[in-house]
């Protein structure tokens, strides 16, 4: 099978980059600087850790391209898998087939993941032997039996139709080391037994090798389910049950589904059934969101089942969407009040050399020290993002060259080819008049507006 990876904006992060005492260290896990912004972020990734707080609301403010969603991605990636992590921009709201507030109630609730235990009685042992035949008469179902060690006993089972199936589905051989779930049938291979491991065996780079089990063969086993508030909704309101899951069109759900669910999920939490475990709402561009869905916000952070919700705002003092009224960030001063702020500062040469070169080794692109050198002068002078982008262009002008390194001719070249934002301003300057519908055009038609109606004022008077 081939593996085929594609490179994003962050896919050189692998974390937060903190160490113990959760001090951020100048460049680790794909992050560079931002130290005041990163140990911010360890606290609030601490509070997320123990669990202890509800709804707390976090902004990340600062400007274009100073590593804000970049930061959001490092705590996704510390929180590990088992913690709910739900991304989302701000105009997302918008493009969807049902109202504002059932998007972010959505969205909220596929931050909040329900840890459920259950026991279950397992048999986990090696594979010593498979034998499954068909009845001599050619009629009937297959018959066999598996033979199944463990460190201390041996034993062998007769299988029945419906668990030999999974057993060729599976291709369970001798030397499998294997789980069968007693109530369900299900098999789960965990590996080949480190005895069977033998130089001339055909083995790929997936093949995991594990131990003999020890002790019984069959077993009482503690299996944890996480699954969100979101994942429940969709199952109890629709008539397809699981299947609405993978059909995508939930539609809104229900408020008293989800009064049920809520009431259900207390009742396990009581009996020691299940957990809550409280994950991330990351928002990025916050400021496209209206009035509506920030009084939404003020209300549904209150709520004790509610996630810790993470936004980026890259806007200064402007108006909040949908009004008249200025704020700072384009936010509502009533929920600025309920947020606790992190702001990021513009990069310095150095880490904008260190970043570069990090996205360099990420994107496989071998440059030269002199290459490297103006691509942060053109960082440090046009943005960060830019240069980043010139970084695949000339590594493909490098190539059609047939040269081994990126070298200051080819960055030269992709310069020349391919415009920033204050190039793009001074050519539009300069051949304004070749575009439709300038600035100066309507400057000159409103003018003109102007002076009609002054006239036609001189002469109704």
């Amino acid at each position: 099978m081939t593996r085929i990876e594609r490179i994003g904006a962050h896919s050189h992060i692998r974390g937060l980059g903190l160490d113990d005492t959760l001090d951020p260290r100048p460049k680790s896990e794909g992050l560079v600087g931002q130290m005041k912004a990163r140990r911010a972020a360890g606290f609030v990734l601490k509070q997320i850790q123990e669990v202890k707080i509800a709804g707390k609301a976090v902004l990340i403010a600062g400007p274009p391209g100073t590593g804000k969603t970049a930061i959001a991605m490092g705590l996704a990636q510390s929180l590990g898998p088992d913690t709910p992590f739900t991304s989302m921009a701000g105009s997302e709201i918008y493009s969807l087939e049902m109202n504002k507030t059932e998007a972010l109630t959505q969205a909220f609730r596929k931050s909040i993941g329900v840890r459920i235990r259950e026991e279950t009685e397992i048999i986990e042992g090696e594979v010593v032997e498979v034998q499954i035949d068909r009845p001599a008469s050619g009629t009937g179902g297959k018959v066999g039996k598996i033979t199944l060690k463990t460190t201390e006993m041996e034993t062998i089972y007769d299988l029945g139709t419906k668990i030999i199936e999974p057993i060729i589905k599976e291709k369970v051989q001798a030397g499998d080391v294997i789980t069968i779930d007693k109530a369900t049938g299900k098999i789960t291979k965990l590996g080949r037994s480190f005895t069977r491991a033998r130089d001339y065996d055909a083995t790929g780079a997936q093949t995991r090798f594990v131990q003999c089990p020890e002790g019984e063969l069959q077993k009482r086993k503690e299996v944890v389910h996480t699954v969100t508030l979101h994942e429940i909704d969709v199952i109890n309101s629709r008539t397809q049950g699981f299947l609405a899951l993978f059909s995508g069109d939930t539609g809104e759900i229900k408020p008293e589904v989800r009064d049920q669910i809520n009431s259900k999920v207390s009742d396990w939490r009581e009996e020691g059934k299940a957990e809550i475990a409280p994950g991330v709402l990351f928002i990025d561009e916050v400021h496209m969101l209206d009035m509506e869905c920030f009084s939404f916000l003020n209300r549904a952070l209150e709520d004790d089942m509610a996630p810790i919700v993470i936004m980026a705002t890259n806007r200064g003092i402007t108006k909040i969407r949908g009004t008249n009224y200025k704020s700072p960030h384009g936010i509502p001063m009533d929920l600025l009040d309920r947020m606790s702020i992190i702001f990021t500062d513009k990069y310095s040469e150095s880490e904008l050399n260190t970043i570069l070169k990090i996205r360099c080794e990420e994107e496989d692109c071998e440059i030269e020290a002199d290459g490297l050198g103006v691509l942060t002068k053109i960082g440090s002078e046009a943005s960060l993002r830019y240069a980043i982008q010139l970084i695949s262009i000339a590594n493909l002008i490098c190539r059609k060259r047939k040269g081994n390194e990126v070298s200051v001719a080819d960055i030269k070249r992709a310069y020349t080819l391919f415009h920033d934002e204050a190039r793009t301003v001074q050519f539009l300057n300069e051949y304004s008049k070749d575009f439709l519908f300038t600035e100066e055009e309507d400057e000159e038609e409103e003018e003109e507006e102007e002076e009609e109606a002054t006239e036609n004022k001189m002469e109704t008077a």
